[in-house]
């Protein structure tokens, strides 16, 4: 499984640099090949915690360029990809990345059914924002909730290289929409750094990723309904002087999703509890287990036709048995504080349009608890030493 999804980057990249990949309004077009582009740039700031950096000050890395492009092979196929280039201090690996790249043959398309198959690098799109938090302008926030869309995993979740089907029916109550992926994505040795431990020196790799959902959208109704389930296996291979030994882990999550729109306002939210399963890595022949748990709820309102408000609360549990940590000073020793286990975010957000293709977000997160921050499977525990930590940007973006 895993040297099936495995990627050729230079390949995949050249292609993409050949068509000229974007996002948004269209510059260069005709009937078989459009592409788009975006930029963003802003300054954020997390002083008591390694969010941002590891010192406190302002950054201006939130730096964001995409471009990505749609070629029109035929009347049922079509390749579309996206080259994206990041910079967001310890939230991502910076640097360009191809975050999708896949063909995709509309197998049918009539009144009522439409089923479409990708192969490539598809994208992710089995949760709310999973599709969408690519762009910095078709995202709700700047920094989306955490819980469900943690940072140092964004580059695994955007998008896998393997298979997908999108498949939407309309009936008689509604349209309903069906989806299932199988793939991987390559881990870089930085990337998995943030993820599980500044200190590992070993190869992370993904195994596989299986995710399937479910969408439902009544007829005559203003919600949106879903449940999807996701399983995945990783495994960490050592290296001489390493402190960690060989390792697998084994994530699953079963998480349901809702979404309601009015003309100026709109509710959605994700809940969700995962299983996640570690085997080796901290000692040889070590086992653990834990279930943990997450939700939020976002709003925005219109206060005019230019500038949108959002709120947004969000709540993560490492450990639904521990809900407040108690168990990791006693299982570390002393070095992990009770903190560590959770994490609640309250964001506060305006997104002004200044011009119709240039938009400025500024955003304001009161946090509690350091659940979410990288890395979290051994947490960076001499920055993160408060468990009030806050966080702010600004971004200004323009698209074409």
């Amino acid at each position: 499984m895993q040297k099936l999804f495995k990627s050729s980057h230079n390949a995949a990249g050249a292609l993409l640099v050949a068509l000229g990949l974007c996002q948004a309004t269209p510059v260069i077009a005709s009937e078989t090949w459009h592409w788009h582009g975006f930029v963003a740039q802003g300054l954020m700031r997390s002083a008591d915690s390694n969010f941002v950096n590891n010192d406190g000050a302002i950054s201006a890395e939130l730096t964001e360029f995409g471009l990505n492009s749609t070629w029109k092979l035929s009347n049922t196929v079509r390749l579309a990809g996206q080259l994206m280039y990041l910079d967001g201090g310890n939230r991502f690996q910076q640097g360009g990345r191809i975050d999708y790249l896949f063909l995709n043959w509309t197998a049918i398309n009539d009144m009522d059914w439409q089923l479409d198959l990708y192969a490539g690098r598809y994208k992710n799109n089995h949760w709310l924002y999973s599709a969408t938090r690519d762009v910095a302008i078709t995202r709700p926030l700047i920094v989306l909730p955490q819980s469900v869309y943690f940072d140092a995993f964004r580059d695994i979740a955007v998008g896998s290289d393997g298979l997908a089907v999108t498949s939407t029916h309309n009936l008689n109550f509604g349209e309903l929409e069906l989806n299932w992926s199988l793939g991987a994505t390559p881990i870089p040795k930085e990337q998995s750094q943030r993820v599980i431990s500044t200190f590992i020196n070993g190869k992370t790799e993904q195994d596989f990723v299986h995710q399937f959902s479910v969408f439902l959208r009544p007829a005559q109704s203003k919600s949106q309904w879903g449940i999807s389930l996701l399983d995945s296996d990783f495994n960490y291979r050592r290296v001489a002087n390493d402190i960690f030994a060989d390792g697998d882990f084994t994530v699953q999550r079963v998480m349901a999703n809702w979404r309601y729109s009015e003309q100026d306002w709109e509710l959605s939210s994700e809940v969700f509890q995962e299983r996640v399963s570690v085997y080796g890595f901290y000692a040889p022949g070590t086992e653990r287990t834990q279930f943990g748990w997450g939700a939020y709820l976002l709003g925005s309102y219109n206060l005019s036709a230019q500038s949108t408000l959002y709120l947004s609360h969000d709540h993560f549990f490492a450990n639904k048995d521990d809900k407040r940590g108690y168990l990791l000073p006693q299982q570390s020793g002393g070095l992990i504080p009770a903190y560590f286990g959770y994490q609640r975010d309250t964001a506060l957000g305006l997104s002004h349009n200044i011009q119709p293709n240039l938009r400025l977000k500024m955003e304001y997160h009161w946090n509690t608890g350091t659940g979410r921050l990288g890395p979290n499977v051994v947490p960076d525990t001499v920055v993160n030493r408060s468990r009030h930590h806050e966080l702010w940007a600004v971004q200004l973006m323009y698209w074409f």
